[in-house]
């Protein structure tokens, strides 16, 4: 009898992302295996879900109305509700769509593979969701997508209360990894030939709250550092509240932490921010990108920014484009508001057409395609050492080219070495060309270093797929940035 197959599909932020590599983790573990890409469906379909826009919620039932009909031709699929809109709605979800199987919760992720079971026993909906955490995620198996990158979550939950942000009341309060788990998952990718790690958090730049420490974010950075074989350091997503002197001391003296930095901005207009319930004033963040940029000159700053919030004015509007030119972000993701439900925002006065939001924002995303182009100008020339990617350029096979990440997180497409190069390796390049969302290296590579990380690609490339045992590697591929309306880094709510 052949194993199970399922199907995760992912909605939202770097959280459900990695959350959703725990889920495929606890069902390898239970037996199943992925389903084939060009399958005709799965035994077991999940859905990790997201809360943060207006229309999550008319998403998944589409969704789950074109499963309807496969579910009825297909014995025995199952189908499972998880993530944020799942911890909101609850009971709502199996009223809506009664052959939904499983939902479950952000709280007990680790009970999926038995509520499956248990629904499929008693051949009821099963329906659980914990009111707080119930064990730290990272202690779950986890099937990473990638053997060269890792995500590596550090806390869970937020304790801000910005009023367009729904996540506060479906993560619940911060609670803090210790820093000897922390190091101690790094130091096992990094055996396993993982190279870059992504330290993830809601709010990632104010752990230590939880375990009473305002400095022990920037000492996590420092003994990341420590950590030999760990070639590269990133963080998102910070929150300029708790953007302290020490994490930027921090992040210039430790060579593997990455001239990069992702801060949100939502608002440029003191009053808007006030309405937002956000902590600082743009003197503040302005303040912030000063000193970064004197600690490290090279450092590419991306941002979000929320345009139209309720009773944003016209003025309000520019002091947000005055803090986007003076801060020369070198990305932007830019969002149109739109209603959380739940939240106090969407109960605000002042709501702002449709129309004058859509306005707003193509003024925004133009000034900002400017600024990303111009910045982006400033590299060429540069000798870069770029990390070979797997899946960034949709282009990369028409053009013959490869792709990967600079050490400040830009795109760089570049001409295939004769050597053969693999995912993970490094390769030494001179920046030809600028676009505004990506960089280009027409010449010949310089240098290819062949790394453990590139071999630890082609080994689980090479070999079948097979159950993992524990904690495996990787970060998922997200393409190359660019401002949309859509969810994209920390879902605009950071």
């Amino acid at each position: 009898m052949s194993a199970k197959t399922y199907e995760v599909r992912t909605y939202g932020c770097q959280m459900n992302v990695h959350d959703s590599e725990r889920l495929s983790g606890l069902l390898e573990d239970a037996g199943y295996v992925p389903a084939p890409k060009d399958a005709e469906g799965a035994d077991v379909v999940v859905f990790n879900t997201c809360a943060v826009r207006e229309n999550a919620d008319n998403r998944l039932y589409g969704n789950l109305g074109q499963l309807a009909p496969k579910k009825a031709a297909r014995p025995g699929m199952q189908i499972a509700v998880g993530g944020c809109l799942a911890q909101k709605d609850r009971d709502t979800i199996v009223k809506k769509a009664p052959w939904v199987d499983v939902v479950f919760g952000t709280h007990n992720i680790g009970k999926l593979p038995v509520l499956l079971e248990r629904a499929r026993v008693q051949e009821e909906a099963q329906v659980e969701i914990a009111e707080s955490l119930e064990a730290f995620p990272s202690t779950l198996p986890t099937r990473r997508e990638s053997a060269y990158a890792a995500w590596v979550s550090i806390s869970v939950g937020c304790n801000n209360t910005c009023t367009f942000c729904i996540v506060p009341a479906l993560r619940g309060k911060e609670k803090d990894r210790r820093p000897g788990d922390i190091l101690a998952e790094i130091e096992t990718l990094v055996d396993e030939g993982v190279s870059e790690i992504t330290l993830l958090g809601q709010n990632v730049n104010a752990y230590g709250s939880d375990i009473g420490d305002r400095e022990a974010f920037s000492k996590l950075l420092r003994a990341c550092g420590k950590i030999e074989g760990l070639e590269r350091v990133r963080f998102t997503s910070p929150h300029p509240r708790d953007f302290t002197d020490d994490v930027i001391a921090a992040m210039a003296e430790t060579p593997n932490v990455m001239p990069q930095l992702h801060m949100p901005l939502q608002s440029g207009s003191d009053t808007v921010l006030k309405a937002m319930r956000r902590s600082y004033r743009q003197e503040r963040f302005l303040g912030i990108i000063e000193k970064v940029r004197a600690a490290m000159p090279d450092a590419a700053i991306s941002t979000d920014i929320i345009v139209g919030f309720p009773g944003e004015t016209e003025e309000d509007f520019e002091q947000t484009l005055h803090t986007v030119r003076e801060s020369r972000f070198a990305q932007a993701f830019t969002f149109q508001y739109s209603k959380r439900p739940g939240t106090p925002a969407a109960e605000m006065e002042g709501q702002i057409p449709k129309e004058v939001v859509q306005a707003r924002y193509e003024r925004l995303v133009a000034l900002q395609e400017e600024i990303s182009w111009e910045e982006n100008k400033k590299q060429v020339g540069r000798t870069l050492e770029v990390m070979v990617a797997e899946g960034e350029g949709r282009k990369d096979d028409a053009t013959r080219r490869l792709s990967g990440r600079a050490p400040d997180n830009r795109l760089v497409h570049f001409t295939r070495p004769e050597e053969p190069v693999r995912p993970g390796d490094m390769v030494t390049v001179e920046i030809t060309y600028a676009a505004p969302h990506h960089l280009l290296a027409e010449g010949p590579v310089q240098a290819v270093r062949r790394t453990r990380a590139g071999d630890a690609w082609e080994k689980r490339n090479a070999a079948p797929a097979a159950k993992p045992a524990g904690v495996m590697l990787g970060l998922p591929t997200i393409g190359a940035p660019a401002p949309s309306p859509a969810p994209a880094a920390g879902c605009g709510c950071d």
